[in-house]
Formats: C-alpha cells, sequence, structure tokens
C-alpha cells in the first residue's frame, strides 16, 4: 500500500507486483532453461476499457517453440527481454468496463505472467457452470478447437472413413480421436510415444489401434492398423508420421495439417515427404490448419462439446505444473512429450 498527500486530501493506492518469465534468448536448437528468465514487476492499475485479471492457468503448447525464433509466421515472435504470451484462464479484480465486471473469469492470450492489464475487448468471459475454468484451455479452448475445425472443415470426416491421428494423446489429438467417431469414424488410428500413452489411447480415449512411433517402422505399423488404407489424417508431428500417412491414404484421401512438432528443433533445412507423387496419384487434399483462421466455430465447438464433458462422453486428461516459475520446465516438457492431454502451469491465485 502506497500513501501519498495533497494538501489536507490523503489517498491509499494498491501496488500490485507480479511475477513473470521473459525471453532471455533466442534457442538454437532445442530450447533450454537458459532461454527463460524469471523477473518481478509492477502491474499498473487499468485505464479506460481496461481490465486487471489475476491469472489462475496458463496454457503452453507446442506452437511457441516457432515464436522462439527470429521472423513472422502465422503469429509474430516473442521479443527478447519481454514477457512471453500464451492462452490464460484468469479472475478479473478490477475492471474499467461495465462489459467484464469485478469476479468474472476471463480467457485471454496474456500468459507466463500472474497479473495481466488487457483491453477487455480482447478477454472473453468463459461460463464456469459448463465446465471448470481450465477446461476453457484444453477441450473448450484452442486445443479442442483445432480438433474440430480439422475434422469438420480442413479434413472432413465422413460416416465410414478410417482416421489416423498423430500425437493422438497430447491435447489437440486425444480430443481428435474421440471427435472423429462422433462424427462417423468407422476406425480410429492414433500414434503416441511408449507403452503407457499407446495403451491410454486404447483404454481411456477410445482408439480401435494405437501405434507406438518409438518402436521405429512406422509404415509398417499404419499398414498392419489399416490394411485397406486410410481417408483423414490429422497431422501434428509431420517427418514419418506424414510420409507414412500419404503411403496409406485411400483415392480422394484429406491431410490436416496442424502442427509439426518432429521438425521445430531443427537447425537446418527439414526434408519433405518423398511420396508426394502418391499424393497426387491418388489426388489427396493437403492443407493447413491455423486455428486463429476458425475461432468463429468456437461457440458451436462449445455448445457440443460442453455436454459431452459433462456426461463423460467426451474424456480428457490433464497434466498439472505448479507455479510460474516452473512454467519453462512444463513447456520444455510438451516439446519432448512429457504431457499426457493438455499441459497446464497452475498459478498461484488458482483454487
Amino acid at each position: 500500500m502506497t500513501t501519498t498527500s495533497r494538501g489536507t486530501t490523503t489517498t491509499e493506492t494498491t501496488t500490485t507486483t507480479s511475477r513473470e518469465i521473459r525471453l532471455a534468448a533466442r534457442p538454437v536448437g532445442e530450447p533450454t532453461p537458459e532461454n527463460f528468465v524469471p523477473a518481478t514487476t509492477e502491474v499498473p492499475e487499468p485505464g479506460e476499457g481496461e481490465i486487471l485479471v489475476r491469472n489462475t492457468w496458463m496454457s503452453v503448447d507446442p506452437y511457441m517453440r516457432g515464436r522462439m525464433n527470429e521472423g513472422h509466421s502465422f503469429i509474430p515472435p516473442f521479443e527478447i527481454g519481454a514477457p512471453l504470451e500464451g492462452a490464460a484462464i484468469g479472475e478479473v479484480i478490477a475492471s474499467r468496463a461495465a462489459s467484464v465486471p469485478v469476479g468474472a473469469t476471463v480467457s485471454h492470450f496474456l500468459g507466463w505472467r500472474e497479473y495481466a492489464v488487457l483491453d477487455a475487448g480482447s478477454a472473453t468471459v468463459v461460463d464456469t457452470s459448463l465446465a471448470p475454468p481450465e477446461a476453457y484451455l484444453g477441450p473448450l479452448g484452442t486445443t479442442g478447437l483445432s480438433a474440430y475445425a480439422a475434422l469438420t472443415r480442413t479434413a472432413p470426416v465422413r460416416p465410414g472413413d478410417v482416421v489416423f491421428v498423430s500425437a493422438a494423446a497430447g491435447a489437440v489429438g486425444s480430443v481428435a480421436g474421440q471427435l472423429a467417431r462422433k462424427l462417423g469414424a468407422s476406425r480410429v488410428i492414433g500414434s503416441a510415444g511408449g507403452p503407457l500413452k499407446t495403451r491410454k489411447l486404447l483404454d481411456v480415449f477410445g482408439f480401435d489401434a494405437a501405434l507406438d512411433h518409438r518402436q521405429g517402422g512406422l509404415a509398417e505399423q499404419l499398414d498392419r492398423a489399416a490394411p485397406d488404407g486410410i481417408d483423414v489424417y490429422l497431422d501434428s508431428v509431420a517427418g514419418d508420421h506424414l510420409e507414412a500417412a500419404i503411403g496409406a491414404m485411400r483415392q480422394d484421401g484429406r491431410i490436416a495439417m496442424v502442427g509439426a512438432i518432429s521438425t521445430y528443433n531443427a537447425t537446418g533445412p527439414v526434408p519433405g515427404p518423398h511420396n508426394l507423387l502418391v499424393a497426387a496419384a491418388k489426388e489427396v487434399t493437403l492443407r493447413g490448419m491455423a486455428v486463429n483462421r476458425h475461432e468463429d466455430l468456437f461457440p458451436e465447438w462449445i455448445a457440443k462439446a460442453a455436454p459431452w464433458l459433462a456426461d463423460g462422453t467426451l474424456r480428457t486428461e490433464t497434466t498439472v505444473v505448479e507455479g510460474i516459475e516452473r512454467a519453462p520446465e512444463a513447456f520444455l516438457g510438451v516439446l519432448r512429450g512429457a504431457n499426457t492431454g493438455k499441459m497446464l502451469v497452475r498459478l498461484g491465485g488458482a483454487r
């Protein structure tokens, strides 16, 4: 509390301090803890039309690795010396915007810090009666939306299709496999790393077959799981996964290119699939999917997914790391595949 006096008038204002994680240096190859630096800063009071949010949960996602590099892709890079950014959920503790009252729970994009001041128009009030707040960073957030947009717009699943999902134990993949079934797929195949994750694909997420990419021979594994080929592939990995999927595609197959995690730490040119002629001969569609181009689907997706979460027909898991100081650890874990389902960081204000 700071007290200031002007003549006979005394006013008191509260200074809020916030811990945050900044980008210390751009990585070459795989990031390390040295690429991040913690800092403490004073948070200004919100101005007209702004809100002050105490963050309770934040997301770490593979795409953030690309933002650590120089150059613009579909989103600007992080700036050295500035806090990183990403999806977060929090409670509004001060507001100068009539549209977002104090006490509301909001989602926004100023994660990697404990407190955030932002324009009220950049925040979305979420309904915590439908699902817990953290669900709006996972199945009801951009990861769930990525699965929905990929399998309804980018590479739409049709009744009877055989669908292959890479990184299937992750945040997007675990939802995508279940969604493919709801869209009418006759067989759903997923890939993951290690026996624990592949068993979870079968026992928890309802996949028909699970491939362990750590065992090698991915194309042969996929051929055994889908001897008559596949119709749809959701690609979060690229590399050998994309090549195997192209080889297994049926005529008029569809591929949604959502991510390429196998390439994110590359220090040189990354070779593309060697069998693109197969895709041409089979008239396969390969189409990119940037989730920020599909935000108009959010209301439609939440209306479908929230009841599925409530009745248990959409099963999800989270891997939770505690504390803002461990956010870099959580992010590095995502890049190594340490998570099952969504990787989240729970901040000090979370209940």
